[in-house]
């Protein structure tokens, strides 16, 4: 644990059995300190964008760790840092695709997403109506916008195949390009009142 103010880390808990170094996570001197080359990942979470990547950058070229992941809040930036080797979180995005998951019950819930900064690709969950259907698995597919990854029904998962039907009241999980998020949600909606209109 590296950090240049001592007394952020009594904050750790008194289980914590780690080593903490006081110093600047992107200097080199420290960064040998900390031994980072024996690391198998390197975490830079500071409050800043650029003391982040510097670090990560760092530690990735000057002393070879493998994994090395940064936060950043600027999710722009992200596809820049990626290139460079650099897993980037993007917090900004995870905090709203978090909030609204909690709140839009009746929408589809953002589960996690794939890609640099905000992500490229976001995995939904959603509720089938309680009525209505079955419905085949390619009717939740659009090449290159969606596509049908799992499904769940009483406590289960499981992997869809071509042509298996999908039952009323099972939860479906998709993978959506970001770019038609509204799109697949207008689509979920639409099934929904369809349902309501077949009853």
């Amino acid at each position: 644990m590296i950090d240049r103010n001592a007394r952020s880390f009594r904050r750790l808990g008194a289980d914590f059995g780690g080593r903490t170094i006081t110093g600047v996570a992107f200097d080199r001197e420290t960064l040998a300190q900390a031994e980072v080359e024996d690391a198998d990942a390197f975490v830079a979470v500071t409050s800043g964008d650029n003391s982040n990547i510097v670090s990560a950058r760092t530690a990735r070229r000057a002393f070879g760790v493998r994994t090395c992941v940064a936060r950043i809040y600027d999710s722009r930036r992200a596809a820049i840092y990626e290139r460079h080797g650099i897993t980037t979180i993007a917090t900004t995005r995870w905090s709203i695709d978090a909030v609204l998951g909690q709140i839009l019950t009746d929408a589809a819930r953002i589960e996690t997403t794939i890609g640099p900064g905000e992500g490229d690709v976001v995995v939904i969950s959603h509720d089938l109506p309680a009525h209505g259907g079955p419905w085949d698995v390619a009717h939740f597919e659009r090449d290159g916008k969606w596509s049908l990854t799992a499904v769940s029904r009483t406590g289960q998962t499981t992997i869809p195949v071509p042509r298996q039907l999908v039952q009323a009241g099972e939860r479906v999980h998709i993978a959506v390009h970001r770019d038609f998020l509204d799109d697949v949600e207008a689509a979920l909606t639409t099934l929904g009142a369809e349902t309501a209109e077949g009853t």
